[in-house]
């Protein structure tokens, strides 16, 4: 992102500084130091904004506050110029985001959606619009600041979604929508800044209308364009086989259609959202995305840059105590206002909660909506500089949202079954029905052997069960859980349950308490194999989970290269004899520790060696008769570093 801060020295206007300035640089040189200045403090703030987990936007938002503060740059008495020069990341970010429309997507999501969407982005704009109208703002300030509060962070509260692992969870799913409504509601939510932005007079009745039709006009227009000529241009593109024709012609794509929509009287933004959507069920959709994605990237990171440079510092410190009451309060009337939609639309206690703790932050498409209501003179600088701070506070604090929503919640307890253990008893005791177990017990199934099936989420048990498969309910790490499944009668333990923690402990607990039973156990990887192995399972009776279907795999390649069968099999046999030699000495080596990382300082390195036999055939030649040695990558590694 920050390489575009090159760009924008080379395209603004305020650069033009004296020849003779500072270290007697010419003005073309001081442009260049001061991009370095920025791309400096970029680097900077950026990385350490990760570190903290507050994200890159806060990241580009302080390095442009510290250029603001501590730099003399040419471009700081007017910032507005590298905000407007910047905006073009918007404009990119609103076609990347019409590419994920397809129209008749938005059709079959249009309940959810534009149904709790819209309720849930109106109702939260007029409880805070409400709320600052009520401080003194008149009342299209105090509309666009309410409209601009209630869009919550996409990236933070995807971040969430993703490291929960929840994305098809009712949680997930249910963000997910109203996210996608808050990227639509950006292109409308601009364009209301341009109808209600003040003007030197009052429009007739017939300019209302003539302006009304034009944007129509102007709409329809992109919509024909797109449906009728965008396809044949690029297939006509694609054919001269030129790569920087390709992202050339994306890039006139949005600007065209920004131009059309600016000279309708509209925004940029609409137009490039309305050409993305009509690539979006293009079959070089994918293409144009990558080829667009990392300008968009550039100049996203560029305006965010631009927004904390254009910061008014002195209205911030003076309105420090405003800024430091005004964030909990205003993020508690949203979470408030969410936690009531989400009832109102029939999500339990729980779930509503947990939506209101997740979206209660303000969003970095605030920035985008303030700043052209800066632009458009609705809101004045130091109240733009105070909503700014106001919301990149609020997405600071955003990454303790999920901590305080468990410790308000308390510890959700795990679903219980009542279970009736009379029917189980069989020769062989699966712990696990998960995607291991469930292809652990089917040759067993297949062969009549009778097994019993154990598994501690109600959901599995439940969904095996529509599927005729009886699953017994309980935890199995618990002793009395493991007799009354008849561990104790069991021939054979298979343990294929996916934490390795929870199969570590179970381990033990079978070693302890039932030593009669032969045990075979799944491992995650070549660590977990290790501390397995230490723990008392034979090393010949811990599999790994992807060591079968990678070895698989790798043998297929080989056929599918030219080799024999009967030789790619072999091949393979061989890497699976001395994987398990090496396997034995690493576990040899790492007797007494049981941490990863102990395990990992113990491990030798052993690297990986091509033998070429004689007779051997090339992928892409005859057979030779050459014995050769190369050194390759050490497997191990790689697997311990998983």
């Amino acid at each position: 992102m920050i390489a575009a801060l090159v760009l924008s020295t080379l395209a603004t206007p305020a650069l033009a500084a004296e020849a003779d300035g500072l270290l007697g640089l010419t003005s073309l040189e001081s442009a260049f130091a001061e991009a370095l200045a920025l791309i400096a403090l970029a680097c900077l703030f950026v990385p350490l904004s990760k570190r903290l987990g507050l994200g890159s936007v806060i990241g580009f938002l302080l390095a442009g506050m510290a250029a603001g503060a501590v730099l003399r740059l040419s471009y700081a008495d007017h910032p507005e110029e590298l905000l407007h020069f910047a905006e073009f990341g918007v404009v990119l970010f609103l076609f990347v985001i019409g590419l994920e429309f397809r129209p008749r997507r938005l059709w079959e999501l249009r309940g959810t959606i534009f149904g709790r969407g819209l309720a849930q982005v109106l109702t939260c704009g007029a409880v805070l619009g409400g709320a600052v109208y009520a401080f003194g703002l008149d009342w299209r300030a105090a509309t666009i600041v309410g409209l601009g509060l209630a869009l919550s962070s996409t990236a933070l509260v995807m971040r969430e979604i993703d490291e929960g692992g929840a994305r098809r969870t009712p949680f997930g799913e249910t963000a997910i929508a109203v996210l996608l409504f808050e990227d639509l509601a950006i292109v409308p939510l601009l364009l209301l800044v341009t109808l209600i932005a003040p003007s030197g007079g009052e429009m007739t009745l017939l300019g209302n209308v003539s302006a009304t039709a034009l944007g129509i006009a102007a709409i329809v227009f992109l919509i024909l364009v797109g449906r009728y000529a965008l396809d044949p241009m690029f297939h006509v593109i694609a054919r001269t086989r030129t790569p920087e024709l390709m992202t050339a012609a994306a890039l006139g794509v949005v600007i065209f259609a920004s131009l059309v929509m600016a000279l309708a009287g509209l925004s940029y933004a609409m137009g490039a959202f309305i050409a993305g959507m009509m690539l979006a069920g293009s079959a070089f959709r994918h293409e144009v995305e990558a080829d667009i994605e990392p300008f968009r990237a550039l100049f996203l990171g560029l305006f965010f840059v631009a927004v904390g440079l254009s910061l008014d510092l002195g209205a911030v410190a003076s309105n420090a105590l405003l800024i430091l009451a005004a964030v909990p309060v205003l993020i508690g009337l949203k979470g408030v206002a969410i936690y009531v939609v989400n009832r109102l639309f029939g999500s339990p206690h729980r779930l509503s909660l947990r939506i209101a703790f997740a979206m209660a932050q303000h969003g970095e498409f605030g920035f985008v909506l303030f700043a052209a209501a800066a632009g458009a003179l609705i809101l004045d600088a130091e109240t733009a500089s105070v909503v700014v701070s106001i919301v990149t506070l609020s997405m600071a604090l955003s990454s303790q949202s999920d901590r305080v929503y468990r410790l308000v919640v308390g510890r959700q307890a795990r679903e219980t079954l009542q279970e009736d253990f009379t029917d189980a008893g069989g020769a062989v005791l699966v712990i696990g029905f998960g995607r291991v177990g469930q292809m652990v017990a089917q040759p067993l199934v297949a062969e009549g052997v009778p097994v019993t099936l154990l598994d501690h989420d109600a959901d599995r048990v439940r969904e095996a069960q529509r599927f005729g498969s009886r699953v017994h309910f309980g935890d199995g790490t618990r002793r009395e859980v493991l007799h009354a499944a008849g561990a104790g009668e069991a021939s054979a333990i298979v343990i294929a349950t996916d934490n390795p923690e929870t199969t570590l402990a179970i381990v033990r607990l079978v070693r302890r308490d039932f030593p009669n039973a032969v045990l075979l156990a799944r491992a995650y990887d070549r660590i977990q194999a290790v501390r397995l192995a230490s723990a008392g399972v034979p090393a010949d009776a811990v599999l790994r989970e992807t060591l079968a279907s990678g070895l698989e795999l790798g043998t297929r390649t080989l056929t599918a290269l030219g080799y024999d069968e009967g030789e790619a099999r072999e091949i393979a046999a061989g890497i699976r004899r001395s994987d398990a030699a090496r396997l034995d000495e690493q576990i040899a080596a790492a007797r007494g520790r049981d941490d990863r990382k102990g395990i990992v300082d113990a491990i030798v390195p052993e690297p990986l060696t091509k033998r070429r036999r004689r007779g051997a055939r090339r992928p892409d030649g005859p057979k030779e008769d050459v014995a050769s040695d190369d050194t390759h990558l050490d497997p191990t590694r790689q697997e311990a570093s998983r």
